[in-house]
């Protein structure tokens, strides 16, 4: 059996704990153990998945053959304790390894976006259910307060043949959005889709003279993840509240400022029949019943826009988006 190179013996230095060391190299199993323990000590919501993201990182080997790695290399091992340390410190762990997952793609992100989150994959599969329904040819989407381009690219690369205008106005989210329209664009092609990024602001991009103006009346699904907690609420998990911008999370007083203009945007622009799927806080949705909060889409002056309204949970069963068809009621102005 050929025999591994020398390593190196290394031992944690955290208090109480020492590693396994097989032949002169250090155990992975105990490095992962020891990381588990002091995430778990720092609050971290999901120490053993995050231990393991990290040293898939550092080490390159997929989280399927992770148990079968016994060994850290020295350098991989100083790397590992330095974004640990940060993790501990509520570093969001999608900026430690520059990546996020949503469904199946796996999205740049960093400092100056949203990080998209689980939740917000089933406001995409109800996007993308309508734009399967759609006829091949009639299958044109906008994805407001774009971000990450996340629900764009789930669009443009699981449904054949959509063009996708991505609305973003923020200049350091716009940075990730074309970065990674731009890496996804081989998919994108093969699927016979588009993805064009429009730096626009999603309340007046639909306006006369705005950039999607010619799109009017001719859209058939508008999705969007838009900012949404009130500006009196504090997020409770420090990787929101310390990292994410404030431009992707806050919506007014009541939080649903944007949502609001929104709604006119989503108006002008879909075609009667066409979908609209909006996502909210939890305590936006029909079955929240706290603060008054009235149902989406079904009050004030644009009531008659909408039909089929309906509100959703996500997979923990909290009100999460609202989905309505739009009628052919002309849009107030």
């Amino acid at each position: 059996m050929a025999q591994r190179p020398d390593r190196g013996s290394y031992t944690s230095h955290t208090p109480g704990f020492s590693d396994r060391v097989v032949e002169g190299w250090v155990s992975l199993r105990d490095v992962l153990a020891d990381a588990e323990r002091r995430l778990t000590a720092a609050g971290v919501p999901s120490p053993r998945t995050d231990a393991a993201v990290l040293a898939c990182h550092v080490t390159g080997v997929p989280r399927t053959r992770m148990l079968l790695q016994e060994a850290i290399a020295p350098e991989q091992r100083t790397q590992f304790e330095m974004l640990l340390s940060r993790r501990m410190a509520r570093v969001p762990l999608q900026h430690l390894v520059g990546t996020a997952t949503f469904r199946h793609l796996d999205l740049a992100v960093g400092p100056g976006v949203f990080v998209p989150r689980p939740e917000t994959e089933l406001v995409a599969e109800a996007a993308i259910a309508a734009l399967v329904e759609t006829a091949e040819g009639e299958r044109r989407a906008v994805d407001l307060c774009s971000g990450s381009a996340a629900l764009a690219l789930a669009l443009a690369t699981e449904v054949q043949g959509v063009e996708v205008a991505a609305v973003e106005i923020d200049e350091a989210a716009l940075s990730w959005t074309r970065r990674n329209v731009d890496i996804h664009a081989p998919t994108i092609s093969d699927r016979g889709s588009s993805v064009t990024v429009m730096a626009a602001d999603a309340r007046r991009v639909a306006d006369d003279g705005g950039e999607l103006h010619s799109w009017r009346g001719n859209v058939a699904v508008v999705v969007t993840n838009p900012p949404y907690i009130p500006e009196s609420a504090a997020p409770r998990e420090p990787e929101v509240r310390d990292h994410e911008p404030r431009i992707a999370l806050f919506g007014g007083e009541d939080g649903l400022d944007i949502i609001r203009d929104i709604e006119h945007t989503a108006a002008a622009l879909l075609r009667p029949g066409g979908l609209v799927v909006i996502e909210h806080a939890d305590v936006q949705g029909d079955a929240a019943g706290v603060h008054g909060v009235p149902g989406l889409l079904r009050s004030g002056d644009m009531a008659g826009c909408w039909t089929q309204v309906q509100d959703h949970l996500d997979l923990t069963r909290r009100p999460r988006f609202t989905t309505a068809r739009r009628t052919d009621a002309p849009a107030p102005r």
